[in-house]
């Protein structure tokens, strides 16, 4: 007979111990079992791919015991997924990081309206979706500015005091901005959509392209450095990626922050122009009570602390205060107060100004 190794696989079993082995397979198979479907989850789909809130993520497992599986990556691949997936989709909440991107996808139908006590008592209403009699469907839960930021040799502060001087002659060759169409831009064009009206936005969109100093193209980060260089004279940019400069280890990085000035705009109108990260339950989630845990979880103080203090935005509870020197170094500012939800909702009209005007 061939020697056989002592393994479960090829062990030889006598007549008498195999009844006992199935019962201890049964057994086992079964508490394996019991131990998967006890196992509560959350199944994540993420825009936000900051290292910081990684801590987020573990610390809500571990006071809730709930494990979480996330899907990361940017927010028009996250509502194509979405909507390929429909009804089978395993998504339960949704984190997308623009207004205008919120926007979009309540439209299409992508998200569950809830109701929440703690999320209608912790967030601003004007920094969530309009409530219906079924719930609401997105919920803001941190803010970051738009604002202008200007190379200071070559442009002067009251050059560029408001949203509407980037589209004035005296800025013509200095304008730099990423593509029109990218959904920050989208949001802060549907702000002054919503003061100006459709005829003055046009004509600002249309002066704006005139004073370019090279075609739209890049990030954020990407402008801030083009107006250090001299490339630009003006550009506009959200204020976590210079607050990230700010904070950077990097000696070059330093150095292009220290040749720009910054500009909260329209602080004698209407106020800088703010926009949101914000989460939602899946149209489709299957563990939507724990969705709605977690969407409370991140309206917390210690969630809202981790946003701003990790990732440079400020708290969209505005009794949490943040901890972070870049923040406090670009100080106080007035800020709209217009629902951000009618800021995503003048995104088509702005797309159609944008094509007219040529701003690619």
């Amino acid at each position: 007979m061939r020697n056989l190794t002592p393994t479960l696989r090829q062990r030889v079993f006598s007549p008498l111990q195999r009844p006992l082995l199935a019962l201890s397979l049964l057994a086992g198979l079964c508490g394996a079992g019991t131990s998967a479907s006890a196992q509560e989850q959350l199944n994540l789909y993420s825009a936000r791919h900051y290292q910081t809130d990684e801590a987020l993520y573990s610390n809500f497992t571990k006071a809730t015991g709930i494990r979480i599986n996330r899907v990361d990556t940017d927010d028009a691949g996250l509502l194509a997924r979405l909507k390929s997936e429909g009804a089978a989709s395993p998504a339960d909440v949704v984190l997308l990081v623009d207004a205008a991107r919120l926007w979009r996808a309540e439209e299409e139908g992508l998200f569950l309206p809830i109701k929440s006590a703690v999320l209608e008592q912790r967030i601003p209403e004007q920094l969530r979706a309009k409530e219906t009699a079924q719930g609401t469907t997105w919920f803001g839960l941190s803010t970051r500015a738009r604002v202008v930021v200007y190379n200071k040799l070559n442009v002067k502060k009251d050059e560029v005091l408001n949203y509407e001087d980037l589209g004035a002659a005296k800025n013509k060759g200095r304008v730099c901005t990423r593509s029109g169409s990218h959904p920050y831009n989208l949001s802060l064009f549907g702000s002054v959509y919503e003061h100006l009206g459709a005829a003055a936005t046009e004509q600002w969109l249309k002066g704006m392209v005139a004073n370019m100093a090279r075609e739209p193209k890049g990030g954020d980060t990407d402008q801030i450095k083009a107006v250090a260089s001299g490339e630009c004279g003006v550009a506009i940019t959200n204020t976590y990626y210079l607050a990230r400069m700010m904070r950077s280890d990097k000696p070059e990085d330093r150095s292009a922050v220290e040749k720009i000035g910054v500009v909260f705009p329209n602080q004698q109108s209407w106020g800088t122009h703010i926009n949101i990260a914000g989460g939602a339950v899946a149209r489709h989630a299957k563990n939507r009570a724990n969705a709605i845990k977690f969407l409370e979880y991140l309206a917390s103080n210690e969630a809202q602390a981790y946003f701003a203090n990790g990732n440079n935005e400020w708290p969209a509870v505005p009794s949490v205060r943040p901890v972070n020197p870049a923040l406090d170094a670009l100080g106080r500012f007035k800020s709209e107060t217009i629902p951000v939800a009618v800021v995503g909702s003048h995104q088509p009209q702005v797309q159609q100004i944008l094509d007219r005007v040529g701003y690619k």
